[in-house]
């Protein structure tokens, strides 16, 4: 049922925008970040592009559909179709993008508050189906109760983990909004003053390791089993794919941002458009590419061993012996 209020929404307010409606409807997107918080010229609109109109309407059309047969047609072909309807939603809301802007719009630097609200319905969206999912797929037989250990280079990848963004990200971004030049010109850091905020700095800085602490789960007890002061589900076992699948996108995400990112390096290289000299003066800022990148693999990998760690196993019977 949550899942259809959902995708009724989506839809209602795409066709609410077709026929002509502005509301919760940005331009951010395609138009210089010139007043954000009123959609940057959003009402001024005429043509909508087409995923965000009738494309979107298909696609939550597509939606719907797989919402009836899961219901309908309970099942490991109705839980698949689930899945990737949640991953394409979860995907599609990037939420890289609202662990930065979130904290950095609360501490009043000027933000599409629009856009912000439409990813935060996708990432709703994307738990409702992951939900659907779980429920309709098949069930599998007894499994082995309680904790299960990692492997011990699962625990070695966690560390990495939380520690590239304390060490690549926090360290630097903290220095930087105390003044100190930290690895870049002089230049740089006073465009950084001139353009960051000290609250908006200080979230930046602080909430990519505080959410990189939640990697700890992976090889936690309480990543596999909901602890005692959870109201209602102390003890009870954690569903893996409500630990794997958040993990898993977010891994994706940082691993094809950093490609992305040092494949544009590269290319102003080659171009000339930047000079190693530059780098070199601002190495610090560079690093981050290969912090992000090298985030991304560890958390993928970390992701992987708390998967095999945590798969079903049987339950196998006791041996019985036969008297002669």
């Amino acid at each position: 049922m949550a899942c259809i209020v959902f995708v009724v929404g989506e839809v209602a307010l795409r066709l609410f925008w077709i026929a002509g409606g502005r509301w919760g409807y940005t331009a951010c997107d395609r138009t210089d970040l010139v007043d954000p918080a009123g959609g940057c010229g959003a009402d001024r609109v005429e043509a909508l592009p087409f995923w965000t109109g009738w494309g979107a309407v298909g696609i939550g059309v597509a939606l719907a559909v797989v919402v009836v047969c899961a219901v309908r047609f309970a099942g490991r072909p109705a839980a698949t179709a689930s899945w990737l309807a949640a991953a394409f939603l979860l995907l599609v809301a990037f939420p890289l993008h609202l662990l930065f802007e979130i904290p950095a719009a609360l501490t009043g630097r000027p933000s599409d508050w629009r856009d912000l609200a439409a990813r935060l319905a996708l990432v709703i969206g994307g738990v409702l189906f992951a939900g659907l999912a779980n429920a309709v797929g098949p069930r599998h037989g007894p499994v082995t109760p309680g904790y299960r250990p990692v492997p011990r280079w699962t625990r070695l990848w966690a560390y990495v983990a939380v520690a590239l963004p304390v060490v690549g990200w926090a360290v630097p971004h903290g220095l930087w909004v105390l003044g100190v030049p930290f690895g870049i010109s002089a230049s740089t850091l006073d465009d950084i003053q001139r353009n960051l905020s000290t609250q908006t700095g200080v979230a930046i800085t602080l909430v990519p390791p505080l959410a990189g602490l939640l990697v700890l789960g992976l090889v936690q007890r309480w990543g596999q089993q909901f602890p005692r002061w959870v109201p209602g589900l102390r003890g009870r076992r954690v569903p893996p794919l409500l630990a794997v699948l958040p993990a898993g996108l977010v891994a994706l995400a940082l691993v094809t941002y950093g490609v992305l990112s040092v494949a544009v390096f590269v290319g102003q290289l080659r171009a000339g458009d930047l000079r190693w000299s530059d780098v070199w003066d601002g190495w610090a800022s560079t690093a981050t590419l290969l912090v992000f990148l090298g985030w991304g693999v560890s958390l993928g990998i970390t992701t992987t061993g708390y998967t095999l760690t945590t798969r079903p196993r049987q339950e196998q019977p006791a041996d019985v012996g036969i008297s002669s």
